[in-house]
């Protein structure tokens, strides 16, 4: 490739963050750890900048190892970084009204193996409200669909891939069963899905912290697109 075309094609390609910020006092699922961001060292006082974080491992934009449901499935750690890398195709779902199960035909004819989903609900938008807890959730039916194209991992622009509060979590139940990834509270999901209109290839990375034996941790998820 030329100096030219590979110039041109770097001008063409965005970086897209999907993150949630991590602050103290944010939005957390009901029941987790509250989040404090706070300083310990200060320049000042001890030459050096160096925060305190106190957190959960679900906290803002992470992802879900299948562990988190059941104690015989597998740690984060013991998943393929594979499963947090490669080529996105987003489910437009922003028309689902508050607390709306989306079921399976949302996602029929739109997904295949190996790629990652992110259902764009909208419902970023309402991050820090009290509409938050409100969003749509995946069926159980949607799961085994998903499951059964092959795909290993699903992210949701939404507190969670099940319905909040919830006595079951049949999703998470279907996809972490079948070693897949989830990823919840992602934001910025409309950008891809006019990039996808566009026609432009997306690629997304969810990598999360090294943490051994985990049953998930914070990601800063990004997409490129072009």
């Amino acid at each position: 490739m030329s100096t030219w075309s590979r110039k041109r094609c770097e001008a063409d390609t965005r970086i897209i963050d999907l993150s949630v910020e991590l602050t103290t006092g944010m939005p957390v699922y009901p029941g987790d750890p509250q989040v404090s961001v706070a300083p310990a060292l200060t320049a000042t006082a001890d030459g050096v900048n160096v925060l305190h974080l106190d957190m959960g491992s679900q906290t803002g934009t992470h992802v879900d190892a299948p562990f988190h449901i059941d104690d015989a499935l597998p740690t984060l750690d013991r998943l393929p970084l594979e499963r947090f890398l490669g080529e996105a195709v987003v489910v437009d779902a922003r028309g689902a009204r508050p607390r709306s199960p989306l079921g399976p035909s949302l996602f029929e004819g739109r997904v295949r193996a190996g790629v990652i989903v992110l259902v764009a609900t909208g419902w970023s938008q309402h991050w820090g409200t009290e509409d938050y807890v409100n969003h749509p959730y995946l069926t159980r039916e949607a799961a085994e669909l998903l499951v059964a194209a092959g795909v290993r991992t699903v992210g949701i622009d939404a507190l969670s891939v099940d319905a909040t509060p919830a006595d079951d979590f049949p999703a998470h139940r279907v996809l972490c069963g079948a070693h897949a990834v989830i990823a919840e509270n992602l934001t910025g999901l409309d950008r891809l899905l006019d990039a996808q209109t566009a026609g432009e290839p997306i690629e997304v990375s969810l990598l999360p912290l090294r943490l051994p034996a985990a049953d998930g941790a914070p990601v800063r998820a990004v997409a490129r697109i072009g």
